[in-house]
């Protein structure tokens, strides 16, 4: 048996918790959550962890990073902390340590969670497969892409920065967005409409359709609208925003091989009853001479309530084989 902690360290949140893996099987204990912003750095921010969470911290951790896992010195885009990964284990004392990216851990999570914690959202509904490519989609605040390639005795997580790709307008409506967005960024990549703050963009070019002012306001209350069926451009905004979503999925899925996809992430969560009644699943498929084979791809939503923590501790199970 090993005992780990496991962190998921994002923008606004470190999430703590103790894991337990005893034969291939993970356990974790209530997660402590702090405000990144209260903490000068993770050192310190352990640390109150080892406080609250009372008796002798583990000397193991695994943590999922929302930024790429790249080189001596990782730099995270909405907070301000810097890990230097050469002196992490030096600094909170640890004899093992794992670092991954924050979405590869979610896909190690979607690789071990149990089947029944995967609900159905398209496509037909049966298991994922036991042996192939399963592509993962997270939107929050960005939009979360990795895959995993399974394979008898095992699987392997690929992390990608997949959010990042170039957004690809179908319609005349997704060019008024490009067009908008063209003017505010050098680039414009798909996370600039598909994630969270995304809504903000699909409201103003449906308004601009139907020649409607834009009252002053903000995505969150958008969304709060939307979901509530409160306002009806609120309302149109949540059903694009699922098929489109739904088409940059179905690209993810041609671009990986992929014989399933999964959808996580807090905003997946709340959009659990929307999507399956939405025209994500028409998108999804809707590409031309590949439909039919889209149409037998099964799409799910993990539905656990930490895979990042869950999924930091199967990321060090696969890394050190406890």
């Amino acid at each position: 048996m090993t005992e780990l902690v496991a962190l998921d360290v994002g923008g606004t949140h470190a999430r703590f918790a103790r894991a337990r893996i005893d034969n291939g099987r993970i356990e974790l204990g209530e997660p402590i959550t702090l405000n990144t912003s209260d903490y000068a750095s993770l050192q310190t921010a352990w640390e109150e962890f080892a406080r609250a969470s009372g008796g002798p911290v583990p000397r193991a951790a695994s943590i999922a990073i929302a930024a790429p896992i790249v080189g001596d010195t990782i730099r995270m885009t909405n907070n301000s902390w810097i890990f230097r990964t050469d002196a992490i284990d030096e600094q909170l004392g640890l004899d093992k340590v794992t670092l991954i990216n924050d979405f590869g851990a979610v896909a190690h999570a979607v690789a071990r969670t149990p089947e029944e914690q995967l609900v159905h959202i398209a496509g037909p509904d049966k298991p994922l497969p036991e042996r192939g490519t399963v592509t993962v989609v997270g939107p929050g605040t960005g939009l979360g892409v990795a895959h995993f390639h399974r394979f008898p005795g095992g699987y392997h997580v690929q992390s990608t920065e997949g959010g990042h790709i170039d957004f690809a307008p179908l319609d005349e409506i997704d060019d008024r967005m490009l067009a908008k967005l063209r003017k505010e960024h050098r680039r414009v990549s798909t996370e600039r409409v598909h994630s969270g703050p995304g809504i903000w963009e699909i409201y103003q070019a449906l308004a601009a359709v139907e020649k409607r002012p834009v009252e002053p306001t903000d995505d969150r209350t958008i969304w709060e609208r939307g979901l509530a069926r409160e306002d009806s451009l609120a309302v149109a905004a949540v059903d694009r925003f699922c098929a489109s979503l739904g088409s940059v999925c179905g690209d993810y899925a041609l671009a990986h091989g992929a014989s399933a996809v999964v959808l996580a992430g807090g905003l997946g969560l709340r959009l659990r009853e929307v999507l399956p009644k939405s025209g994500f699943g028409e998108r999804f498929r809707f590409k031309g001479r590949y439909t039919e084979m889209m149409a037998g791809i099964p799409v799910k939503m993990i539905v656990h309530p930490q895979p990042g923590l869950y999924g930091a501790a199967a990321a060090f199970a696969n890394e050190h084989r406890p």
